[in-house]
């Protein structure tokens, strides 16, 4: 006799209790708006492209398309997948599921350091943007840590709240990027427009890297801020109504818009401002709010900071809400304390948000040093591509191996997913070796060695860290073994 599953989980219905499930309360339109608030064009742009202007020179739109191209191949990976495994944590999910336990133990300790470090990210620019938002002294240092731990506590509430409450703060999240975003975009490409088409691609190698293959590797490694977060969907997937049907849409959908707008935004920046413009204000924290002042007037800079404001908070919720249901899915299967899967009345992981967010500003103290800080933001973004390339090289493996059969989910690819898998794996792989090479014109000249190997240093000792506590485990289990022998004896 067959096992049985919960029909709300898709798990042994001898591995979860009911207090150990979440609540189908997200629609098709509330999933993608955590995939497009998770990606959030603003948040995406506005953080990079400063960093890419003083690096590459210019040029860097070539880069952005490609990053985004072979990010929508990741996405349509994890899309399959979501089809056919929609339960909570995702990623970490479908390791353990087509991999293994000890497989899931790495997963999920890549995926939730490397999301902290993401959501202590957002937290310190988010907090940033706040403070100039109330007109706050800039500096950095102890205030800014304050700041972030300001926007990171607004998150913490957001998601403690009813989830209307939460929805409803995303969905304006995602209306303030289109409207203000993306209209701002429309107003500068068409009326305050200085250069030609051509602009997008020139000045490539004039930055502070040391040749034109360089800003180009350097371009597409920065880019790959802008495209990460489309896996937010898959995450709530157990909370999703259909979600078969309704996830991998989410994703799809989320990552296509944010990348059409991305898309649009930089080039309507880049061709309505002098390049020496861009140069200068990217040597400050907030590089657009002067652009968008000096082409609008002054009147127009609150209203840009409150939307901008707007969307960095729903981005941070939506941090908090993914890496939660990535904590509470470990815990649910003993890879983290147990503690951590208990669920309120509502069905919400208040445990498993409060370590989410006690861990974020853990991660925040190290902004009291803006060299340490600089590598949590690297590693952000670095363990996100190896958890893609875990990810895509788990499918990868197991399609071709036959213990996994992606005909069986909703989304049906036939040939396609094989060929999709395979360049989705290479690029992943491609990108993290390129995020995490050491650049020395990439950082401040008096930066230490460590910085510039942050994303290898930090992703060895946490691999380093899983490696003796799955040895731990198995000495347990080998232990408690042979005492069951010597008990039956």
């Amino acid at each position: 006799m067959g096992m049985t599953k919960r029909p709300d989980t898709g798990l042994p219905a001898s591995a979860t209790r009911p207090s150990e499930t979440l609540h189908r309360s997200l629609s098709l339109w509330n999933s993608f708006t955590l995939g497009f608030a998770m990606v959030s064009p603003v948040v995406g742009l506005y953080a990079i492209i400063g960093v890419q202007t003083a690096v590459t020179g210019g040029g860097w739109f070539t880069a952005l398309v490609i990053c985004l191209v072979m990010q929508l191949l990741v996405a349509t990976v994890y899309a399959e997948l979501s089809s056919q495994f929609p339960i909570a944590g995702g990623a970490y999910k479908w390791a353990r599921q087509l991999g293994g336990n000890v497989t899931g133990q790495y997963a999920g300790a890549i995926y939730v350091s490397s999301t902290v470090a993401m959501l202590t990210t957002t937290a310190y620019t988010g907090g940033i943007w706040l403070a100039i938002f109330f007109g706050a002294p800039g500096g950095s240092g102890v205030m800014m840590v304050l700041w972030g731990a300001a926007f990171l506590a607004i998150c913490m509430v957001l998601n403690l709240a009813h989830v209307k409450v939460f929805n409803l703060v995303i969905a304006l999240g995602v209306y303030a990027e289109v409207i203000g975003s993306f209209g701002v975009a429309l107003l500068l490409f068409f009326f305050f427009r200085q250069h030609s088409f051509s602009e997008l691609f020139q000045h490539l190698g004039t930055g502070s890297a040391p040749s034109q293959t360089a800003a180009f590797l350097a371009a597409l490694a920065i880019a790959g801020w802008a495209f990460i977060g489309f896996d937010a969907c898959s995450t709530v997937a157990e909370e999703t109504h259909e979600p078969k049907r309704a996830v991998p849409r989410a994703i799809i959908l989320s990552i296509l818009s944010v990348g059409t707008v991305v898309l649009f935004n930089s080039a309507a920046l880049t061709l309505s401002f002098n390049r020496d413009t861009l140069v200068t204000t990217s040597a400050s924290s907030d590089p657009i709010t002067p652009l968008i002042s000096s082409s609008f007037g002054s009147w127009a800079e609150k209203p840009f900071l409150a939307i901008v404001m707007v969307a960095f908070l729903a981005c941070g919720s939506v941090v908090v809400n993914y890496t939660s249901r990535i904590v509470f899915s470990m815990a649910r299967e003993g890879n983290m304390p147990s503690l951590l899967s208990r669920v309120t009345a509502s069905k919400t992981p208040r445990n498993a948000v409060l370590c989410v967010v006690l861990l974020a500003g853990l991660g925040l103290l190290f902004g009291v040093n803006d060299q340490a800080v600089a590598t949590i933001i690297a590693f952000g973004t670095g363990g996100l591509y190896a958890m893609f390339t875990m990810t895509t090289g788990v499918g990868l493996y197991t399609r071709l191996t036959g213990r996994w059969n992606p005909a069986l989910g909703e989304l049906k690819l036939g040939v396609w997913g094989l060929v999709i898998n395979a360049t989705a794996f290479l690029w992943s792989l491609f990108e993290f070796i390129n995020i995490a090479w050491p650049r020395a014109y990439a950082v401040a000249p008096d930066a230490p060695w460590w910085q510039l190997w942050a994303v290898p240093l930090v992703l060895g000792g946490i691999l380093a860290l899983t490696t003796l506590d799955v040895l731990v485990r198995r000495n347990e289990a080998s232990v408690h073994a042979g005492k069951a022998e010597l008990t039956q004896e």
